[in-house]
């Protein structure tokens, strides 16, 4: 499947005293990687959160395989595993730019609400943000050709 890439730098901040990345930070890479995916398909959660849909994570799986240090540069990434308008499903992975050795990869959930905390379906309610969504499955699939 063809992937939303994004780089990080790793920052010395991100680091335990050993020069680790701890492992708290690939879930915000996770994230950084899904806004980035999400505003290359101007549908970022900015304006997202203008239209009054807000979209919360239900769930985030990390699976660490190798470490990564501080100065090192990450590929993360991101893909639409499942999206039916209502729930929206997507996988990472984490990768060194130099070696593509793997460090982690992930998923996470995320559904859609309204302000008041109500589910929303894009489809119904918001079509021009589900045919955006819908969109980057399109780019995924014909990619992977």
């Amino acid at each position: 499947m063809s992937r939303c890439v994004y780089e990080h730098k790793v920052q010395y901040y991100e680091t335990d005293q050993m020069g680790i990345v701890h492992h708290s930070n690939y879930i915000r890479w996770f994230e950084e990687a899904r806004v980035d995916a999400l505003d290359k398909i101007g549908m970022g959660y900015k304006k997202m959160e203008e239209a009054g849909v807000i979209s919360p994570v239900l769930e985030v799986h990390a699976t660490y395989k190798t470490m990564t240090h501080f100065g090192d540069t990450v590929k993360i990434a991101a893909a639409v595993q499942k999206y039916n308008g209502i729930i929206l499903e997507m996988t990472y992975e984490v990768r060194d730019k130099e070696t593509e050795e793997i460090r982690c990869t992930g998923s996470s959930r995320h559904c859609f609400l309204d302000r008041h905390g109500k589910p929303v379906s894009l489809k119904k309610s918001h079509p021009n943000m589900d045919q955006r969504m819908r969109m980057l499955l399109l780019y995924q699939t014909n990619n992977e050709k």
